[in-house]
């Protein structure tokens, strides 16, 4: 349809794209890359958006954490010497005295233990200052059923008033700002996951209705922890002990060298063996097959799948 030719845009009106997109790309055939991406460019120019990432603040995946000094309920730290040589989860929130992050800070608590048991440092953030982040930290020991008298989180929350950090990651919408000059618009609650190196592993953006699932984040950061030390993925729904996926670039001989215990295909219609799953290496127990696929060796034991619901229930008590 005549409608489907043409873009709204917000700066220069209606854009008609077969008038500003060439005929080498809307001709029959195939235009290579190098055209696509610059026809790109002009159609988001013409939109009037940005194709750099320079108006973009947050961190993407293998970027340095940077080393902020911060004040934080626990004094202050730098980033970099806080972490050390753990992994770490840093992980913001919009204000204090909010109620899904109070249980978000809650649940948090409740798995630290879990969380050290992976040489892992927790950290929270929000723009509010140290009185409020004291304050609102009793809350939060309530909400667990803790006596508030005398305890601490088991971990620190920044107060990053400046919004220093909470733009550098992201978290505040540095346009927007108040009487003062300051990012006011809170645009997300963010966790990132931070390695050994201090560079970014992962990070997920969730909006502030929806509560962030602290026992999904154990499970990633398993994945993670695995995936740094062996050459393997790991599929949907996995959890330890079950099974991992070997890489589809990896030969035959160096997969049946580097997984001892067995390698298995499953069968597909285009006849390619890229599904190949092997048990666990940090777990070397077997692991459950998918349905109608060769048995493993006979020294494989098989471990069923634990739901995430099921695995929860062994970290702590709800």
């Amino acid at each position: 349809p005549e409608a489907s030719n043409h873009w709204e845009s917000q700066h220069h009106g209606t854009v008609n794209l077969k008038e500003k997109v060439p005929p080498a790309v809307t001709n029959a055939g195939s235009p290579t890359t190098k055209q696509w991406g610059e026809e790109l460019k002009k159609l988001l120019s013409l939109a009037g958006q940005s194709t750099t990432t320079s108006n973009m603040p947050g961190l993407l995946l293998g970027d340095e954490l940077p080393n902020f000094e911060v004040e934080t309920t626990a004094g202050t730290v730098k980033l970099h010497e806080y972490f050390g040589d753990s992994w770490g989860i840093l992980f913001s929130h919009p204000r204090d005295y909010t109620p899904v992050c109070t249980t978000e800070l809650g649940r948090v608590a409740r798995l630290s233990g879990e969380f050290s048991k992976r040489n892992v440092k927790l950290i929270a953030l929000s723009v509010d200052n140290l009185e409020d982040h004291h304050g609102w930290s009793k809350d939060i020991l309530a909400y667990n059923y803790e006596k508030s008298e005398g305890s601490e989180l088991p971990y620190p929350i920044i107060a990053d008033s400046k919004r220093e950090l909470a733009v550098t990651l992201g978290m505040l919408d540095p346009v927007e700002k108040d009487k003062d000059g300051m990012p006011v618009t809170a645009r997300c609650v963010s966790v990132f996951i931070i390695g050994p190196d201090k560079k970014l592993k992962l990070s997920i953006l969730y909006p502030h209705t929806t509560g962030r699932s602290f026992d999904e984040i154990l499970r990633v950061l398993d994945s993670l922890q695995l995936t740094a030390q062996k050459r393997v993925a790991t599929p949907t729904e996995w959890m330890p002990g079950g099974c991992v996926m070997v890489p589809p670039n990896m030969p035959e001989d160096e997969a049946a060298a580097l997984f001892p215990i067995g390698v298995f295909s499953k069968e597909l219609p285009s006849g390619r063996k890229y599904l190949r799953y092997t048990p666990d290496p940090l777990d070397r127990k077997g692991c459950e097959p998918p349905p109608a696929e060769p048995e493993l060796p006979t020294n494989a034991r098989h471990i069923p799948y634990q739901t995430p619901t099921s695995r929860s229930s062994n970290y702590s008590k709800h």
